[in-house]
């Protein structure tokens, strides 16, 4: 069994156009027939009443023009994009917003990309760490939260980043090098308080700042799945080491998906180690979560959206019909515990108002060439949706 040891850093150690053709009048057609083959002249009033039928089979102009663009506008309704003063290629990972100044924020991703918002994420501006840009490396931010003014930042290569003043300095926490694995996620959790975990499957909690952290699993996922192959978990034996995503709930539980999709962990606060679980579904997974009810959704591998019977931890899932056009979906977030928005590749967006019992697409960013990674609810008003070549959406419902 491979112990995961209690890690000390090293600070202690167009108009569309309107085709009569499929409007014609068949009763003018039959007629016109009939002048050809008898060569009878249509009357005057033959033709006054044909006319008149075929104004009435013709749909208003208005009709044609008129609501189609009412449609597109009202398809606006919800988001808006933001353009972002950054290089074309990044892809966002993550934001977060100062719970002490709500229109204060920040969201970063790869290419060291950080950016900066004072007024709710209307405009950004972008914020450098000079301590990072010492080095040669170009990090990769994966994640950034706030409890009061403290905030912490985890990256790749592996790097901590800590503020107590809203985000106006940043200080570099110096961390092991025996850290198994890279850090993906990160929660404030109190004063000088935060949960990491890494993509190993190792959870570390920290109270003094970071100058030390005590693990809060006993051993790695790979340690894990050595015990529990012979326990029926497959794919567990194809496991690479690492996660593919890892979500955290309000009340500290996690589910996280294998690299490879064919299976699932869950790891609850007091327990010794991940729990591996089987998927209830033909297609490799995508992407797990929680919904608002406490609840799990999962994402399959081509578009398909399943949701956990009942609330907490389950293993029954049922699959909920989506309009996702064959493209993937990539993550979900609640605005509440009926609305949710679910977004993935080639700009698909999908709202639900009754806790994602039905769908319906949203066509917001249909014209973004773009890939829609996360979703994210900062609360009931205030929402965005990431994505690469550094698309930023913004809710405006």
């Amino acid at each position: 069994m491979a112990a995961v040891s209690s890690l000390t850093s090293p600070l202690t150690s167009n108009t569309p156009r309107l085709h009569l053709k499929r409007y014609y009048s068949p009763r003018a057609s039959l007629q016109q027939q009939q002048q050809h083959s008898n060569s009878v002249s249509l009357g005057r009033r033959q033709l006054i009443s044909q006319t008149a039928a075929t104004s009435l089979l013709l749909p208003p102009l208005t009709f044609l023009l008129g609501k189609p663009a009412k449609a597109a506008e009202d398809s606006l309704s919800d988001w808006e994009r933001v353009y972002l003063p950054i290089d074309p290629g990044v892809v966002l990972l993550d934001i977060a917003f100062v719970p002490d100044e709500l229109n204060h924020g920040f969201v970063l991703g790869t290419r060291q990309t950080l950016l900066e918002t004072k007024d709710g994420g209307g405009t950004w501006v972008p914020r450098s760490i000079p301590s990072a840009e010492d080095e040669d490396f170009n990090y990769r931010f994966n994640s950034i939260s706030f409890k009061g003014k403290e905030g912490w930042i985890v990256g790749k290569p592996a790097i901590l980043l800590y503020t107590s003043n809203a985000g106006e300095s940043w200080e570099r926490i110096p961390l092991s090098s025996q850290l198994p694995g890279d850090m993906v996620y990160i929660k404030a959790t109190g004063e000088k308080s935060a949960e990491m975990v890494t993509d190993e499957g190792a959870i570390y909690v920290t109270s003094n700042r970071g100058y030390n952290w005590r693990a809060a699993v006993q051993e790695t996922v790979s340690a894990t799945l050595n015990r529990t192959v012979s326990s029926g978990i497959s794919g567990a034996s194809y496991y690479t080491g690492t996660f593919n995503t890892v979500n955290r709930s309000p009340d500290g539980r996690y589910v996280a998906v294998s690299s490879r999709g064919n299976f699932y962990l869950t790891w609850e606060p007091g327990q010794p180690y991940w729990q591996p679980h089987n998927r209830a579904v033909a297609r490799r997974i995508q992407n797990m979560g929680w919904r608002a009810d406490g609840g799990l959704w999962l994402l399959v591998r081509g578009g398909g959206l399943y949701l956990s019977r009942g609330t907490g931890l389950s293993e029954d899932f049922e699959e909920v019909p989506v309009q996702s056009r064959g493209f993937g979906i990539l993550d979900v977030g609640y605005r509440s515990q009926e609305e949710a928005w679910a977004a993935g590749g080639s700009g698909i967006l999908l709202r639900t108002t009754n806790g994602g019992k039905t769908w319906t697409r949203d066509k917001a960013a249909d014209n973004i060439a773009a890939n829609l990674y996360s979703v994210k609810f900062i609360d009931d008003k205030k929402g965005f949706v990431l994505g690469n070549d550094g698309v930023l959406l913004r809710y405006l419902g």
